[in-house]
């Protein structure tokens, strides 16, 4: 009964970790959270933070990769969906990117670290192989089978993810204020299907 007891304990504390992580994170970005933020947060000590997770960096690649394999749960099957249209894919894929994204800002910048210094381990754990196979892939090229569905799926995710990487220099820059951004996003939920069904009409 006591080690059962212990593990609870553990697992509790973990968790508590987490969740201060996430709204720290959140509320303050990657750069500017210092694990000392998240301790006070879970209302822990440095030193027991410290023992479940040896830096912030591998703290924060815990819980973007969790939040992405999460979303990546609920987006995939919209891909393999075969009773929705195209235009319809687009427009729920476009809605979904852009509500998780508005949550979780640091995620872009976060895969776009990933992949300079270590491309293999993120890509292995996301489920990329199963894009080619699926019936968002077979509409696009039945759709325009001179092009390679992928340009129509760079197009997407540049249009709705690239935005959120450009928003530190919008925001700080004094272009446009962090709500007049999320209102504008909130607008490209509406815009970009429209802005991918006339691209796909030209060429």
């Amino acid at each position: 009964m006591a080690k059962k007891k212990k593990v609870d304990v553990d697992v509790s504390t973990e968790e508590k970790i987490k969740i201060a992580a996430r709204t720290v994170f959140t509320r303050k970005g990657y750069a500017a959270t210092r694990t000392r933020d998240i301790a006070e947060e879970a209302g822990i000590n440095l030193a027991l933070l410290n023992y479940y997770f040896r830096s912030k960096e591998k703290l924060f690649q815990m819980i973007m990769l969790e939040k992405m394999t999460s979303f990546l749960g609920a987006i995939v099957p919209v891909f393999d969906n075969t009773s929705i249209t195209l235009e319809q894919k687009i427009e729920t894929i476009t809605s979904n990117y852009i509500e998780m994204l508005n949550e979780n800002p640091d995620i872009p910048l976060f895969i776009l670290s990933e992949l300079r210094t270590n491309p293999g381990s993120l890509v292995n754990r996301l489920p990329v192989d199963r894009l080619a196979q699926s019936s968002f892939f077979k509409q696009l090229h039945k759709k325009k089978p001179d092009l390679h569905p992928t340009q129509f799926l760079m197009n997407l995710l540049g249009l709705t993810v690239f935005p959120f990487v450009m928003k530190p220099i919008l925001e700080y820059g004094g272009l446009l204020p962090a709500k007049a951004f999320q209102a504008q996003m909130l607008q490209r939920k509406a815009l970009i299907p429209k802005w991918i069904k006339a691209m796909m009409k030209v060429v």
